[in-house]
């Protein structure tokens, strides 16, 4: 999950920027998203599997499968669909829009989590900076994440080739400012 050769990067202006000793963040908080041209076309296979991983300095969720995603700080993440307030854990919420987590060619189901899994999808216990990944539901061609931080904290979102031939998006939060 490291590496930083070839990425696509996003970046609205940051909110304000950080330079952290040894970590080099300058990302803000802003909402980002990937760029446009990454939207539409054959890349946009559906989402796969979400992870994440430890970091040195930031904390990382991966999502396998989609080209695209939009991520912005919330005060509350709602359920796609109904609008229900999701819960999730932390002081702050970044919202992940990304690819639907079913083929919109076949209209099969490849990712749709276990209803007992929906509100902790991976195991964030130990990160620095991620309290929680819920899941806040697939509907109409997108799927939501809310990501529960510890603060307000500086983020970035890349695109990254693979796995394969497809593509994985790519959300890092800073452990600090």
């Amino acid at each position: 999950m490291t590496g930083a050769a070839g990425l696509s990067a996003v970046a609205a202006g940051p909110a304000r920027a950080a330079t952290v000793a040894g970590c080099d963040v300058t990302w803000g908080s802003l909402p980002k998203s990937t760029p446009p041209a990454a939207r539409g076309g054959p890349s946009d296979a559906p989402t796969r599997a979400v992870r994440a991983g430890r970091h040195a300095c930031f904390d990382r969720v991966v999502i396998d499968g989609p080209a695209f995603a939009a991520v912005r700080y919330v005060d509350k993440v709602t359920m796609d669909g109904s609008g229900a307030e999701v819960p999730v854990r932390g002081g702050a919420r970044l919202e992940v829009i990304t690819g639907s987590g079913f083929d919109g060619r076949t209209g099969s189901a490849v990712f749709v989590p276990a209803p007992g899994r929906r509100s902790d999808l991976v195991d964030v216990d130990g990160h620095g900076t991620l309290r929680q990944v819920a899941w806040a539901g697939d509907f109409e061609g997108q799927m939501t994440l809310g990501l529960g931080t510890r603060a307000r904290l500086p983020f970035r979102v890349l695109v990254l080739p693979g796995p394969g031939a497809g593509s994985r998006i790519v959300v890092d939060v800073a452990h600090r400012w």
